[in-house]
């Protein structure tokens, strides 16, 4: 089932969301002696992770993995990657072969194929950390896009509503399966499409399963 928590602001969201992922985190680590985990673009998600770099995790033991991605070149910096690393990768010990980016800049179709094999690696996802847009897009699966129909654990994307318009994201198949989904969501611009949500509105996001919310005030409807 859904778990809907709600705090008084986002720097509070963004500090109960990496105080649950560096507990959950751990929990994998002592069951698997590993944790896999996707993470999320976005503003809300960045002091996220800043916070979570914060923290004392055995990071040669965690695999990070990049929900979407914007087929933008290497190092642009508005690409998730870059932003991931900036406020995580580049703070901890994390080891370079752990760090599984999309090599979007190859094209939707040739970067979602490559990066369908690292996953192939991988019975499944451990956690998946999410944003969600006022739209109620989560990674690049939008609304009414065939990447929502794409059964591929990685699918390309093309016509995104805003620029760029090609992108490649997880596919819903593998955001599906994942143990832990985990959503981050703040602000007054969310509130639409949260109310749409509990309404029963079929939104991208709402077809991944059940998940753990993250709300500030003004999100909440």
């Amino acid at each position: 089932m859904h778990c809907f928590k709600i705090y008084k602001d986002a720097e509070s969201v963004a500090q109960a969301v990496a105080d649950y992922i560096y507990k959950e985190i751990n929990t994998f680590l002592i069951d698997k002696g590993v944790c896999h985990i996707a993470l999320p673009g976005g503003t809300t998600p960045a002091r996220c992770l800043e916070l979570l770099a914060e923290k004392q995790l055995l990071w040669e033991k965690i695999h990070c993995y990049v929900g979407d991605e914007r087929c933008l070149p290497v190092a642009d910096p508005e690409r998730n990657d870059s932003m991931i690393r900036d406020r995580l990768w580049s703070r901890v010990a994390i080891p370079l072969q752990n760090q599984h980016v999309i090599e979007a800049e190859r094209g939707p179709e040739e970067a979602a194929s490559l990066y369908a094999e690292i996953l192939r690696d991988i019975a499944h996802l451990d956690i998946v950390l999410l944003g969600m847009g006022e739209d109620g897009h989560t990674a690049s699966l939008f609304p009414n896009n065939p990447a929502l129909d794409d059964p591929r654990p990685v699918v390309p994307v093309y016509h995104a509503p805003r620029p760029p318009a090609e992108r490649v994201s997880l596919g819903l198949s593998t955001l599906r399966e994942a143990t832990l989904r985990v959503a981050l969501v703040t602000g007054a611009g969310k509130r639409e499409a949260m109310a749409q949500l509990r309404a029963g509105a079929t939104l991208p996001i709402a077809q991944l399963g059940n998940i753990s919310w993250f709300l500030d005030e003004a999100a909440n409807a």
